[in-house]
């Protein structure tokens, strides 16, 4: 053998060991899609039965665990949405809706870490104004609300007399 095929050799087995040690994901964790892990979250709220969603799906009644797949490092997995979302329904009339919001790192922006507990005070209201955005704003980054496409070809205007102008089309 040559030197130089002894040396490829040594590093390509070199690089093989590198690659099956990079299994990040510790031992006896439940393994889940794109090289994330199961994490178990109890989330609570201070009117037990309130009904909780995820990502807008119904996933029962407080108190309950979700199942949450995230990164190795402990923070949300982008699966193609800037956050995740964990609302919690009053029962009553004097209670508030609640929601708690963590950022996935979606197109570079920040991630959040998975929570052990969620817990929701129903009777608190919530920290955004009651018309105001579900959402706190995003992230530097991140995409801004879609309001339709805007047209920018030519117009009509309608002059009538001397310096007055009445509108346009």
């Amino acid at each position: 053998m040559h030197m130089t095929t002894k040396w490829t050799l040594a590093a390509s087995a070199a690089a093989a060991l590198v690659l099956v040690g990079c299994d990040t994901i510790p031992p006896g964790a439940e393994r889940g899609p794109h090289n994330t892990m199961a994490y178990n979250v109890l989330v609570e709220a201070s009117a037990p039965g309130a009904r909780i969603e995820v990502n807008g799906q119904d996933v029962g009644e407080a108190p309950v665990h979700i199942k949450i797949f995230g990164d190795p490092d402990g923070t949300f997995h982008d699966f193609g949405s800037y956050y995740y979302v964990v609302k919690a329904l009053p029962l009553t009339t004097n209670q508030f809706a609640q929601v708690r919001v963590f950022r996935t790192g979606h197109l570079l922006t920040p991630e959040d870490h998975i929570p052990a507990k969620i817990s929701f005070d129903m009777n608190q209201p919530p920290p955004y104004p009651p018309n105001g955005p579900a959402y706190p704003p995003p992230a530097y980054g991140a995409p801004y609300p879609y309001y339709g496409p805007y047209y920018y070809g030519p117009s009509v205007r309608f002059y009538y007399g001397p310096g007055y102008y009445h509108g346009h089309w």
